[in-house]
């Protein structure tokens, strides 16, 4: 065993070794790292060790141990978090629970419309099999083929269909759970009606770990599209987008699955830090929007857009728009709003923001919220964009690459607090599809009220007792 294995004690990691066995204990110390830092390279953890067991039976004797022993344990799926939610505290005492090997897709069942699979399975994966029964899992986002779907649950992810589909909570009917003390609920019911008391599978799907480990899931499948279209369209102010999204709902139903908004800054970083791409429209726009249609039957889509389309360029709320019709046109679409985040990163150092705000309240908030940031740092650059249509924005402050680290701080606590007062003050939500994790626990705290923290305290108590579960994690 390496060096780190002796921090949880020799007795320990032989009664961890005799549940999972040679393959469940990782003891290479650069995989064990890798574990050990988020993502974004942000958070920074040592944790005691990485243990990775088969099946349910394994994490819940795993569980049992660290109950037993009172040992910390991090729950973490494909490690592709925004907040910190799955990295360990450099304590050196906290054990990492691996959802790795927990791959199974155990049941397909296309006439319940319905898919049970394992917590470690690729979110890609689903999909693949889904497609398979000729039906759709429609959550994605842009990790998809390295996150899984037990960290899907844990932050109750939202992605670019959320419009439509809602966020993860509403594509699950079911989930296996183990406690912190190592028994298993199996509330893996493939019903869409269940009226027998309290939805205890809602407390585990944007727990974020800290009330047991998600093994299983029954989730809902749908009709697969077959047929899309989609447009590009540039609009001068953001009240006047917001009507065109009525319409489109108003016109097209449940075909309108996305409706993307990205201001014109956000376009303009995309054009200078992204290859292969190009402006989707003549001329500059202050607001841009992606709007997406889907069905079953490819007969009439493209007209009802269109439609859609002419009667707002007609009355003034659109400026110019652009149909993309054919696959590549699509494509070149979706690259240009999928390139933000990697256009951010080149650009400079962004004081990010996942924020969910009602609808109509949106171009209220980003008027406010732009003065309030530039009052804060007059030269700062406002990289708005998000999920419009669900009133999920990523309201970032993108700041010079050479910034001190010092400086950064301060003006990212300063920024964060106007920022989300303001999200507050509207009826907003300070996180909406990252979760909380480390990043906006603390914050969370600022902005909860007095009863609905001490709700959320007396579940995590009754619970985990012990506090063991992702401790420093959502509260």
């Amino acid at each position: 065993m390496s060096g780190t294995d002796t921090t949880l004690g020799a007795a320990f990691l032989q009664k961890l070794h005799a549940i999972v066995g040679d393959a469940g204990l990782v003891r290479d110390e650069q995989v064990k790292q890798s574990c050990d830092v988020d993502w974004l390279k942000k958070w920074h953890g040592v944790s005691s060790a990485v243990v990775r067991p088969a099946n349910t039976a394994e994490v819940a004797a795993v569980m049992r141990l660290c109950h037993e022993t009172r040992t910390p344990v991090v729950p973490q799926g494909g490690n592709t978090g925004m907040s910190g939610g799955a990295t360990p505290d450099d304590s050196g005492a906290q054990l990492i629970l691996s959802t790795a090997r927990l791959t199974r897709i155990r049941e397909v069942d296309p006439l319940n419309n319905t898919l049970t699979v394992e917590a470690g399975v690729l979110l890609a994966s689903v999909q693949e099999a889904a497609e398979k029964v000729n039906r759709y899992f429609p959550l994605s986002l842009g990790s998809e083929g390295s996150c899984t779907i037990g960290g899907n649950l844990a932050t109750n992810a939202g992605g670019i269909a959320v419009l439509r589909y809602g966020n993860t909570r509403d594509l699950v009917l079911g989930v296996e759970v183990v406690l912190p003390n190592g028994k298993i609920w199996n509330g893996l019911r493939a019903l869409r009606k269940d009226n027998t008391g309290y939805s205890l599978r809602d407390l585990f799907i944007g727990s974020e770990g800290t009330l047991g480990v998600v093994t299983a899931a029954v989730l809902k499948l749908f009709p697969r599209p077959t047929a899309r279209v989609c447009a590009w369209l540039g609009c001068n102010d953001m009240r006047d987008l917001l009507e065109v999204l009525a319409r489109a709902r108003n016109d097209c139903g449940d075909r309108l699955v996305a409706f993307e908004m990205l201001s014109e800054e956000s376009l303009q970083l995309v054009l200078e830090h992204v290859t292969d791409v190009r402006r989707p429209l003549d001329g500059e726009h202050r607001y841009h929007a992606l709007v997406e249609l889907a069905d079953t039957r490819e007969e009439a889509l493209g007209a009802l857009l269109e439609f859609t389309l002419e009667k707002a360029m007609e009355d003034g709320l659109v400026r110019d728009a652009a149909i993309g019709a054919s696959l590549a046109q699509r494509q070149a679409f979706w690259k240009v709003r999928e390139g933000i985040s990697l256009a951010q990163v080149r650009a400079g150092k962004a004081i990010k923001h996942d924020i969910a705000l009602p609808i109509s309240s949106l171009p209220d908030f980003v008027d406010a919220a732009v003065a309030a940031v530039q009052r804060v740092k007059p030269d700062a650059h406002v990289i708005n964009f998000g999920h419009m249509g669900d009133g999920n924005l990523h309201f970032n402050v993108l700041v010079p690459m050479d910034t001190p680290a010092g400086d950064l701080n301060h003006l990212v606590q300063n920024v964060n607090r106007v920022v989300h007062d303001l999200v507050h003050e509207a009826g907003g939500s300070i996180s909406a599809e990252h979760g909380v994790g480390q990043l906006r626990r603390d914050e969370m705290r600022h902005y909860k009220s007095e009863t609905e923290f001490d709700l959320m305290m007396l579940l995590k108590q009754t619970i985990d007792p012990n506090q063991i579960m992702n401790p420093g994690k959502l509260i």
